[in-house]
Formats: structure tokens, sequence, C-alpha cells
């Protein structure tokens, strides 16, 4: 017979399996991202997709009003945050254009390693040598990944590095604006993905994918603006997973998102990991693991 799970364990088997739900849209979004991007600039992928993603946001803000969004504290680390979000996304479709899907999502993956190092030092978070020895165990995973040469490091390698340091630095900032409502850090995120995404559109030179703005069908305004609604139900899946159990017990799971982004790479470009990517991203998930894992420790 089957035992009834207490509250504590049906709570974290409702945050794992919300992780890997929310990890499985992150790549079908990775997926689609991939291929809009060979059809569209990246500019006007994040402008349709943060608009589509703010039109989802409307019930939210009618129900709340304007004030949460203006009142804020720290207004200055909520921009910053914003922007380098909004670089964040720009720097992955520009990357994902390129690189082949896993490569693209273990560079992102390699983000609990730096938060880990710079929560250390911006946050005062104690790390003790156990702790550093993971993190630099992440750091030669990800130099292992992304094979220096003159060549990475001119390309869409050195991009998708970037945008997952711009990821990791918002994610130290995230930590500081805790207490502001989820809604009111999504929206200025949104705000600050679609200027991003305008300028692009305006700036964006030939070379990084489609250049300008293209005409759209229908079913391809309908496939951009499914991309920034299936991106934000991920967010909003992972933001109620972190409310059921800790960060340790859900972000092991997380790493999901690599099985997957190697099974639709695969599947849908062709792509097959060399081993030096795999070797890279299993170093970056063993010094990730344990870092989630040492979180859980009085």
């Amino acid at each position: 017979m089957l035992q009834a799970l207490g509250p504590g364990q049906a709570n974290v088997r409702t945050a794992i399996l919300l992780t890997l739900a929310g990890m499985l849209l992150f790549a079908l979004n990775d997926v689609m991202g991939k291929w809009l991007v060979g059809q569209f600039s990246v500019g006007q992928v994040v402008l349709i997709r943060s608009l589509a993603a703010l039109a989802v946001m409307v019930p939210v803000l009618y129900r709340g009003g304007l004030r949460p969004l203006l009142a804020v504290d720290r207004p200055g680390l909520h921009f910053l945050r914003a922007v380098l979000m909004a670089c964040e996304g720009f720097a992955f479709y520009a990357a994902v254009a390129y690189l082949p899907l896993a490569d693209t999502v273990t560079y992102w993956m390699a983000g609990p390693i730096y938060v880990a190092a710079l929560a250390s030092v911006f946050l005062g978070e104690r790390v003790d040598w156990r702790g550093w020895a993971a993190i630099l165990v992440g750091f030669v995973g990800v130099l292992i990944a992304l094979r220096p040469s003159t060549a990475s490091l001119g390309g869409p390698a050195l991009i998708a590095l970037a945008g997952s340091l711009a990821f990791s630095v918002s994610m130290v900032l995230g930590r500081k604006l805790r207490a502001t409502a989820d809604s009111t850090i999504v929206v200025w995120q949104m705000l600050a993905s679609v200027v991003a995404g305008g300028i692009g559109v305006w700036l964006l030179p030939p070379g990084t994918g489609p250049a300008g703005w293209r005409g759209m069908t229908l079913a391809e305004l309908a496939m951009l603006a499914l991309l920034g609604v299936v991106a934000m139900v991920a967010h909003i899946l992972m933001n109620r997973a972190f409310k059921h159990a800790d960060a340790g017990t859900v972000m092991p799971f997380q790493y999901s998102i690599l099985l997957w982004a190697v099974i639709f790479g695969a599947l849908f470009f062709g792509d097959i990991p060399g081993p030096g990517m795999m070797i890279g991203a299993g170093l970056i998930v063993a010094a990730g693991l344990y870092i989630a894992l040492r979180s859980r420790e009085p």
C-alpha cells in the first residue's frame, strides 16, 4: 500500500514536479527561440516576445494598479537588474543563433557557480574552502566548454559567456530585492526588454541573424508571441517551486534542462555536443549540485 505523504514531503514533491515542468518549458522556449532567430532579427524576436509577456501581466497590473511599479525601494538597483536581464535575453538569442542549443544552455547553467562567487564578494555570504573549490571546478568546466582560442573568444561563445554573467549578476541583485513583489520585478524586466528589442531592431547589424524588421504572417506573429507566453509560464512555475521548497532542493532539478537541450538540439537541429562540451557540462553540473546541496546544510 502507498503511504500518504506528510505536508513537508508533499511540498518537496510539488516543488520537484514544478521545477521539472518549468525546465521543460524553458527548453521548448529555447528551441522555438533558436528557430525564430533564423527567420527574424534578434531585436524583433526580443521585442515581440517581451510585448507578449507584458500582455500576460495585464490582469495582474489591473488588479494591483501602477503604484507598486513606481513606488519601489532602491529604484537604481531595479533599473540595473532590468537592464542586465534585457542584455541577458538579447545575448541568449544572439548566441543560440549560431551555437548548438546544448552549448548555449551549458553556459547559462554555470549561473549558480557565478552567483556563489559574487554573493561572497558583494553580499558578504560566507563560503568555506570546499565551496571555493567547487566554484573553481565550475570555472574550469566553463573554460573547457568555452575552448578558449582567438576564434572562440571573438564569437558567439563570448556573447553567451557575457549573457550568463549578466544573468548571474541579476540573480545576486534579485537577492537584494527579495522584498519586492514578483510582478513588479517582472514588469520592470519586460519593459527593459521591450526597449532593448526596439533598439536592436533599429541598430542590429547584418551577421547576427537577419537584420532589422521583417514582415510577419499571422502564424509567425503567433509563434513570436508564444515565445513570451511560454517563458512567462515557465518563470511562474519556477517561482511557485521556490515557494514550496528551499533553493537547495529545487536547484539540482534545474539541470534537467541540459538533458532536454541535448535531446531537442539533436532532434530538431542535428546538433550533437562534442566531448569537450560534455566534459565541461559535467564539471559545471557537479559543481552546481555541490553548491546547491551545501546550501541546505545548517
